[in-house]
C-alpha cells in the first residue's frame, strides 16, 4: 500500500501527516509566528514556511520511523491569499504577507469596481485581496517589487524547495485575483513574468535528492500541488450541494460544491476553483478560534476554560451581544471597515457572557451564509477543530436548525490532500474510505426555538453596528 505524507500549510500551523493507503499513521504540527508591526500589517517570515515544514516533519518522522522513509508521495493543501516575494533564487525578500494583512485599501479601490470584479474573478476585492497587496509593495517599496522574481504562496515556495518546479495551480491562483474563473490571465507582462507556471493539482514533480534527505524519505518520491485548503476541505469532507462544509479554524469558513458552469455561480458570493474543473462558492468569516484565544488571552484564562464557560452560559448569552469582526465583517456583510464589538455588558457580565456571546455570534454569521450561498441546505459537514468541540455543536445546531454531519477525522484539508495524491496515482480511493461519517448530530429543538426567538434582536445588533 502507498505511502503519502501531506503537509497543510495552515495560518498558524503547519501540519504533517502520515499515510498508508487510507489509514492515518500519525500527524504532527509546528507554529508559524505571525507579527503585527503596524496596525492593519499582519506578517510572517518566508523562510519559516520550510523551516516548519521541517519541524512538523522530523515530529511526525521520529513516531512513524520504517514508514516514513517509504514515503512515495507528498501532497500538499495550503491557506491562500498569503505570499512571499523571492529572488531567482528563492531568497525572500522581505516578510510576506498574509491573507489577513488588510494595509492594502487603497489599492484595492484602485482596482476596479468591486462588483464586477467579483464578477470576473470570483475574489471580493478588499485590503486582503492579493492583487491589492502586490500592488501596495509596488506602491510603497519599488525597490523591492523591482527585485522580486517570484510572487509565490507558502505552498508554492515550499513546493519549490522540494523539486525546483516553480509551479502552481488553479485552487490557489483563483484567490489572488490575477485571473479569471475561466483561469485566463488578468495581469500584464510585468507581473505575469513574476508568478508560477499553471499546472494541475495532480501532477507529479520528482522531489530532489537534498530535499530527500532533509525530510528524511527516500530517494525516488514525487511531489503534487495538492490545492487550496477551501478545495482540499470540500474534497475530504465529502461535502455537497445540499450538505455544505462548515470549517472552525482560526477563521469559519462555509463551502459549497458547484459544478459551474461559470455563468451559473451565484452573484452574491466569492467563488474559487475546485480541484478538478467545478468551483467552490465560498462564505468566509472574520474570525473563530482567533475570537476565542483573544478572550482567553484578554481573561488570562484557559482556552478550555473559555470553552466551559460559553457551555454554562444561557442561550443568548445574559443580554450580551457580539459581533466577531476581527478582520472585519467579512460573510455575509462584507464590510472591511468594520471592528468587532461587544454590547449589552453589565458590571455582572463574566467570562461566561463573554465566550457565549463570541460562540452565538460566529453561529449566526454561519446562519446567514447559509442563507445566501445554500438555501437548501439540509445537513452541514463538521470539519475543522470544532468537529468535536460539544459547545459549538451545540450553538451551530440550534443557530441554523440543521443536522451536523461529523467524519472520523477533521483535518479535512489533509485528508483532501491524501484523495488528490491517489488521483495523481490512478489510485481509487473515496473519502468514505479515508474518513468515514462517524456521528450525525440533530439539534436540540427547544434550542433552536430560543434562537429562533433570539435570531431578529441577533440580526437588529448586527446592523446598528454596521449603521445600516
Amino acid at each position: 500500500m502507498s505511502v503519502v505524507l501531506t503537509l497543510d500549510l495552515g495560518t498558524s500551523t503547519v501540519k504533517a501527516a502520515l499515510w498508508r493507503g487510507h489509514h492515518l499513521l500519525g500527524l504532527e504540527r509546528a507554529s508559524l509566528l505571525t507579527v503585527h508591526t503596524q496596525p492593519g500589517f499582519a506578517e510572517q517570515e518566508p523562510a519559516s514556511w520550510w523551516e516548519a515544514t521541517l519541524e512538523a516533519c522530523a515530529a511526525l518522522r521520529a513516531v512513524t520511523v520504517a514508514d516514513f522513509a517509504g514515503i512515495e508521495t507528498v501532497a500538499f493543501s495550503s491557506a491562500r491569499e498569503t505570499f512571499g516575494c523571492f529572488d531567482a533564487d528563492l531568497e525572500p525578500l522581505g516578510t510576506g504577507l498574509l491573507w489577513s494583512d488588510r494595509r492594502a485599501a487603497v489599492e484595492a479601490e484602485l482596482l476596479g469596481d468591486p462588483e464586477e470584479f467579483r464578477a470576473v474573478t470570483g475574489v471580493r476585492l478588499t485590503a486582503g485581496c492579493t492583487a491589492a497587496k502586490v500592488a501596495w509593495i509596488a506602491s510603497h517599496e519599488p525597490a523591492r517589487f523591482a527585485a522580486i522574481r517570484w510572487i509565490l504562496s507558502p505552498r508554492d515556495y515550499v513546493l519549490a524547495r522540494l523539486t525546483g518546479e516553480v509551479v502552481t495551480e488553479p485552487t490557489m491562483a483563483s484567490r489572488t485575483g490575477w485571473y479569471s474563473l475561466g483561469d485566463t490571465p488578468l495581469c500584464g507582462d510585468s507581473l505575469a513574468r513574476r508568478l508560477p507556471t499553471m499546472r494541475t493539482a495532480t501532477a507529479r514533480f520528482p522531489i530532489t535528492d537534498a530535499a530527500c534527505a532533509a525530510l528524511g524519505i527516500g530517494a525516488g518520491a514525487a511531489a503534487i500541488p495538492g490545492a487550496g485548503d477551501r478545495a482540499c476541505e470540500v474534497l475530504g469532507s465529502g461535502a455537497a450541494p445540499n450538505t455544505p462544509m462548515i470549517s472552525w479554524g482560526t477563521t469559519a469558513n462555509l463551502s459549497v460544491p458547484h459544478d459551474g458552469p461559470v455563468g451559473a455561480l451565484p452573484t452574491v458570493a466569492q467563488v474559487s476553483r475546485r480541484w478538478d474543473t467545478g468551483f467552490v462558492v465560498e462564505a468566509g468569516l472574520s474570525a473563530a478560534a482567533e475570537a476565542i484565544s483573544w478572550l482567553a488571552q484578554l481573561t488570562r484564562t484557559p482556552v478550555d476554560a473559555v470553552w466551559s464557560a460559553a457551555a454554562a452560559t444561557a442561550p443568548g448569552a445574559d443580554g450580551v451581544r457580539c459581533q466577531a469582526w476581527f478582520n472585519g465583517a467579512r460573510s455575509p456583510w462584507w464590510e472591511a471597515d468594520a471592528r468587532a464589538a461587544f454590547s449589552g455588558l453589565t458590571p455582572e457580565s463574566g467570562l461566561g457572557p463573554w465566550s457565549r456571546a463570541v460562540v452565538e455570534s460566529v453561529a449566526s454569521d454561519v446562519a446567514r451564509s447559509i442563507e445566501v450561498v445554500a438555501p437548501g441546505a439540509a445537513a452541514l459537514m463538521l470539519v475543522g477543530g470544532g468537529a468535536a468541540n460539544p459547545v459549538w455543536r451545540s450553538i451551530l445546531g440550534g443557530v441554523t436548525d440543521l443536522p451536523l454531519v461529523e467524519r472520523r477525522s477533521a483535518e479535512a484539508a489533509s485528508v483532501g490532500a491524501r484523495l488528490l495524491a491517489a488521483m495523481s496515482t490512478g489510485l481509487p480511493l473515496g473519502v468514505d474510505a479515508v474518513n468515514p461519517v462517524v456521528a450525525l448530530h440533530r439539534p436540540d429543538r427547544d434550542l433552536v426555538e430560543q434562537y429562533r426567538m433570539l435570531r431578529p434582536e441577533f440580526d437588529a445588533t448586527a446592523e446598528r453596528f454596521l449603521g445600516r
